[in-house]
């Protein structure tokens, strides 16, 4: 749930989920990133990096890829994107095969399912290829890095902290998710859901939806929410689609103003949407940042420079060193949150 720099320095550090797709063509340069079974050791120095998203024509993703091409043109590289038009649990394993066959130095994906693409990616780490995930991980077995947005509670607590504050800290709410699969949104929920029982007791989640990052279907999940709970106060939507959509929906009907809308968005979507005052704040990270953040990660891999390990650290580029933590994962910083006071200070 566009594509330009943020004009604030320091939103590089902080975490905070796109441009025109680059094509759909898996001409790419042959040669794999190493040896060793799984893609770990060293690398063979292929620095042709492959973004596959979720799904193409996604305003989050565009923005992503815009970070990753900048990255991979700034170390000299080979940066392509291809990817499905929807965002179904398999719909990225003909393209993870394609990119086997080719041998490319290394695949970025946002995975649309934890485990329905792992075999596709097994092939193609015992093929030389390194596998970074990013966004939404799968399986760890599965990639040799996993490129965090942010620290999953941070992103849960942030957005149930800015829906208790829009009605309250009390009435009822409704989750409109992405995908039923999404590993990021459904830990991001099950997190959400924990907080809300330990912390917020006058909060009730009534149901929890999933618009597929479509827009048309997260216009119409919003739709049936509120015909279906009269007496909503609030909307969480932990997705740059769903989000929008959702404020597509209320900034027209007489549910402006009388239920509130949060989440995850970026400032191009949501600018007119806070100005009109139909959502109050919402947070998100630099995608862009995401982007470039996990390029150089794959970088570090194909070089032999990191093995993907606890404790590995590697540069990337103008956002500084980063140190590969726990469960191979790279963390990129902290949630920012956007309201009509700063909304104007982004560009993305």
């Amino acid at each position: 749930m566009t594509t330009a720099t943020p004009r604030r320095r320091g939103l590089a550090r902080f975490v905070p989920a796109v441009a025109a797709v680059l094509g759909l063509s898996l001409v790419l340069t042959a040669c794999g990133g190493g040896d060793d079974e799984g893609g770990s050791g060293d690398g063979g120095g292929d620095l042709s990096v492959t973004f596959l998203p979720k799904n193409l024509g996604n305003p989050y993703f565009d923005a992503s890829s815009t970070g990753g091409k900048a990255a991979v043109e700034e170390f000299g590289g080979t940066f392509k994107e291809v990817g499905p038009s929807e965002s179904t649990p398999d719909s990225q394993v003909s393209y993870i095969n394609t990119l086997t066959q080719q041998g490319v130095g290394a695949i970025a994906i946002s995975a649309n399912d934890p485990e329905a693409i792992g075999d596709a990616l097994q092939e193609a780490r015992d093929a030389g290829t390194k596998v970074v995930t990013f966004d939404s991980d799968t399986n760890p077995e599965y990639r040799d890095l996993f490129v965090s947005q942010a620290d999953a509670q941070g992103i849960a607590t942030k957005q149930v902290e800015l829906i208790a504050k829009a009605i309250g800290d009390e009435g009822k709410i409704a989750i409109l998710s992405a995908s039923a699969n999404a590993t990021n949104q459904n830990e991001w929920i099950k997190l959400m859901e924990e907080d809300l029982a330990a912390n917020h007791p006058n909060i009730e989640l009534v149901e929890t939806v999933y618009g597929d990052d479509d827009d048309q279907t997260s216009f119409d999940k919003t739709a049936a929410l509120l015909q279906k709970h009269s007496d909503l106060k609030g909307i969480i939507s932990p997705t740059t689609v769903g989000i929008a959509a959702a404020a597509r929906y209320l900034s027209d009907s007489q549910y402006k103003g009388k239920v509130a809308l949060t989440g995850l968005g970026t400032p191009d979507q949501m600018r007119e949407y806070v100005k009109d005052g139909t959502v109050g704040s919402f947070a998100l990270w630099s995608p862009e940042d995401l982007g470039y953040l996990t390029a150089f990660a794959a970088k570090a891999l194909i070089d032999g420079d990191i093995k993907g390990d606890e404790g590995d650290t590697f540069e990337a580029g103008k956002l500084g060193e980063y140190t590969v933590g726990a469960d191979n994962t790279v963390i990129l910083g902290d949630p920012l949150e956007f309201n009509k006071d700063n909304i104007d200070d982004f560009n993305f």
